[in-house]
């Protein structure tokens, strides 16, 4: 659930788990770009990891509001499939022009990942890997993309 007031945006809401959903202030203008590429071997330096996960700047970003599927390692073929898909999307909405990222009620994850939300325009990136079925919103919870998973 997204909820928007004032200028911020909260993801989660009743269904969320307690602690972590997800308030972000809707950022009023773009001014962060890069090329980016993806993540290969050593190489960390503004590429893209998988459908949520990124490297910009020289800080690993993990997308604080939505949830794609694993592939590392992924569990079935379908979860790669999509995994992938997911990955280039994301890679392609990175360089499509200048984004914003705003910090949410958590800063970093338990892996040392800075949890972001990506704007551009007002609009979260995440929402559009949702609407073109790449991602789930985060509930706190990782969900199988596998069937019946």
């Amino acid at each position: 659930m997204i909820i928007a007031f004032g200028g911020w945006l909260a993801y989660g809401g009743a269904d969320a788990l307690p602690g972590f959903a997800t308030l972000a202030k809707t950022p009023t203008t773009d001014s962060l770009s890069a090329a980016f590429s993806i993540c290969d071997g050593s190489h960390r330096a503004n590429c893209v990891v998988d459908g949520d996960t990124f490297w910009f700047e020289g800080q690993k970003i993990r997308i604080a509001d939505i949830d794609t599927p694993e592939l590392s390692p992924p569990r079935c073929e379908a979860e790669r499939i999509k995994g992938e898909a997911a990955k280039s999307r994301l890679l392609t909405l990175l360089n499509a022009g200048k984004f914003s990222l705003a910090a949410g009620f958590r800063d970093e994850d338990k892996y040392g990942r800075k949890l972001r939300t990506v704007f551009r325009a007002g609009n979260s990136l995440g929402d559009v890997l949702i609407k073109e079925g790449l991602a789930r919103s985060w509930d706190g919870a990782r969900h199988g993309w596998c069937q019946g998973g």
